[in-house]
């Protein structure tokens, strides 16, 4: 598989056991997941922030005794429910002792003398949509250059490709469109924060104004869809055929988003660094594909354009 395309996601690991990590860091190696570990007087904070995750690995002893971490998953659901959350138990790999509503905090059990049952819990819960190679790897590279078009003052770089199961919104400003085609229906998102925005890209943007960031960031937006479109999205498309929608929600409090759907997000994060002073803490942007209203992957192939579209679009340039 292309490294560019090759998708992974976080995995936030609450273990008292020294012992077990090496077992789980193991499968985490071999399965696509980066294992992160957090101190118990540590991990509110942490899930409060804009840390974005696919699970959350638990010891049912995690914790001050017996049985803490079961109470601990309780505190976790009130913040962040909609994290799937994998129990590692001692002696059973399933959750058939527990109360009924300690049951539904969890989406799984296993044991360390089982953790192969991981595997299926992980496609079911985290890689549970197939996103074509062409597609990510595509997407990477419009992306990559729609932003280095538009700030051409900034180095732009960016991390592997990964799936998050969160809701989480991260900075201040952000973009929203619809993606309609055959084969998807949902939305682009872009997010940033304001004040690296501006001191990053203020003089190309025309200033700290903060409606010159959201003219800019608008651009970037429009300029990736553009791109999307001509590439991903055929010409045929008949728009009237799509009516279905579901309400959006933003809670600003929370910095939560929800599009009425549980599936994971394909997600992507891009770093863009003053090319002249690096004394300027970097830009960070998370683009975000929420497929929530359609998705069917065995639809998907690339448009291939006649060389005056090419032209057209400013793909290509005769001389």
């Amino acid at each position: 598989m292309d490294d560019s395309a090759k998708l992974v996601s976080k995995v936030l690991v609450l273990d008292g056991n020294p012992e077990s990590f090496d077992r789980i860091k193991e499968f985490c190696d071999a399965n696509d997941l980066i294992g992160l570990k957090a101190h118990e007087r540590n991990l509110m904070s942490i899930l409060k922030s804009n840390v974005d995750m696919g699970a959350i690995l638990l010891s049912e002893d995690f914790g001050k005794g017996a049985g803490s971490g079961i109470a601990l998953a309780r505190e976790i659901h009130l913040v962040r429910a909609e994290l799937p959350i994998v129990l590692r138990r001692e002696h059973s790999d399933n959750l058939d002792d527990l109360s009924e509503k300690d049951r539904k905090l969890f989406c799984a059990a296993y044991t360390l003398d089982n953790v192969a049952k991981l595997r299926g819990v992980i496609d079911e819960f985290i890689f549970s949509r197939v996103y074509p190679n062409v597609l990510v790897r595509g997407i990477k590279e419009i992306s990559e250059a729609a932003l280095t078009s538009q700030f051409k003052s900034s180095e732009v770089g960016s991390e592997p490709p990964y799936i998050v199961r969160d809701r989480m919104i991260y900075g201040e400003v952000f973009s929203l469109i619809p993606l309609e085609s055959s084969w998807c229906r949902g939305y682009m998102m872009l997010q940033t924060d304001e004040i690296t925005m501006l001191n990053v890209t203020g003089s190309e943007v025309g200033g700290s104004d903060f409606r010159n960031i959201n003219s800019a960031l608008s651009e970037v937006t429009n300029l990736i869809w553009g791109a999307f479109k001509n590439r991903y999205v055929d010409g045929q498309e008949k728009r009237g055929d799509f009516l279905t929608q579901v309400p959006i929600i933003i809670n600003h409090q929370h910095r939560y988003i929800s599009f009425g759907s549980e599936d994971p997000q394909l997600c992507f994060k891009y770093t863009l660094a003053d090319k002249d002073d690096d004394n300027i803490q970097p830009m960070v942007i998370y683009q975000r594909f929420v497929f929530n209203l359609n998705w069917s992957p065995d639809d998907f192939k690339e448009v291939q354009a006649s060389v005056e579209e090419l032209v057209d679009s400013g793909e290509l340039e005769l001389f």
